[in-house]
């Protein structure tokens, strides 16, 4: 889900923005799985910290005043999940997120790259349909459609659509999801309409199991923010442009079972080397990598931090 931790034990602010922003979606750095079992429950704490941030491009506007970019930098994120699976073919998660973000609207051009508090962005319902199941090696195939939006309704809501594409073949393992993203609601500058746009969003792994508690990943994330012409662009939108962001990067991930047998995939991993999708048991998974910018609109560094439970 694209927005606490179990580490930080800190008390958040609600805070509030008084127009929305046309920024580029950053979800979350994890991968949707197709894991999916009637009655199981997962609780995810997603967190990353960010540094090396892109200087905010500033000019003069026709007021006398000045205009910033709208670029998405986050210092610090947050996110608290539990999903539990209906069936073998159907489950939801529901979330919560909180940031550490930049400044929307500096006061003063000095202002432009300071971070403000810490507090909470987002809420989330998230529901993932499993279409081809995948036991084992193989192929398996799945949809995620996700809705989040700020609790003050400030900033836009966003609904993400996906497929959600897995292969295993051994000890290798790959996924992929490609998402469509689509920005609506929240409130606008005066005199300017809603930038109801959709942006693209992309996350990637590429994974071997090289023991059955440990395994390492290259994982890419991203967004093409708007595709075509679609949405309103604000004023910052139409002087600076939009603003896509790449990472890439190794995770390396850890999974304990308290019933012996190791049959829970770290984002979407294949840490079960058997073949039996029916193996019971509670896993805890801790993941640990850094992301690394691959381009000017995108932090330089990214610590990626996830924790997952299982049971």
């Amino acid at each position: 889900m694209t927005r606490c931790p179990i580490l930080a034990g800190l008390v958040f602010v609600v805070g509030s923005c008084p127009v929305a922003r046309a920024e580029p979606v950053i979800g979350q750095f994890e991968l949707k799985t197709l894991d999916c079992e009637p009655g199981a429950y997962e609780f995810q704490s997603q967190n990353a910290w960010s540094w090396g941030q892109p200087d905010r491009q500033i000019d003069s506007d026709d007021s006398g005043g000045f205009i910033v970019d709208e670029n998405a930098v986050i210092g610090e994120r947050y996110a608290l999940e539990l999903e539990r699976g209906f069936t073998h073919f159907f489950k939801v998660r529901v979330g919560i997120e909180a940031e550490r973000e930049r400044v929307d609207e500096p006061l003063t051009p000095e202002q432009a790259n300071d971070f403000d508090d810490l507090k909470i962005a987002d809420v989330g319902v998230e529901l993932v349909a499993v279409l081809v199941p995948r036991h084992g090696d193989g192929a398996g195939l799945g949809l995620v459609t996700e809705i989040e939006g700020p609790i003050d309704q400030h900033e836009p809501n966003n609904l993400t659509l996906g497929p959600i594409v897995e292969f295993r073949s051994g000890h290798w393992f790959a996924a992929a999801v490609p998402m469509a993203v689509h920005a609506f609601g929240g409130k606008s500058e005066a005199g300017n309409e809603v930038d109801d746009k959709w942006d693209f969003a992309y996350a990637a792994q590429l994974m071997y199991v090289f023991e059955p508690r440990w395994s390492l990943a290259v994982e890419g994330y991203g967004t093409v923010e708007r595709i075509g012409t679609t949405g309103n662009p604000s004023d910052s939108a139409q002087h600076f442009g939009d603003f896509d962001q790449h990472r890439i990067g190794a995770v390396l991930y850890y999974t304990h079972d308290s019933g012996g047998v190791v049959h829970r995939e770290p984002q979407a991993a294949a840490a079960d080397l058997s073949d039996s999708p029916e193996d019971e048991g509670r896993s805890f998974t801790v993941g640990l990598g850094l992301l690394e910018g691959l381009n000017g609109n995108t932090p330089d560094h990214t610590l990626k931090l996830s924790i997952e439970v299982h049971f």
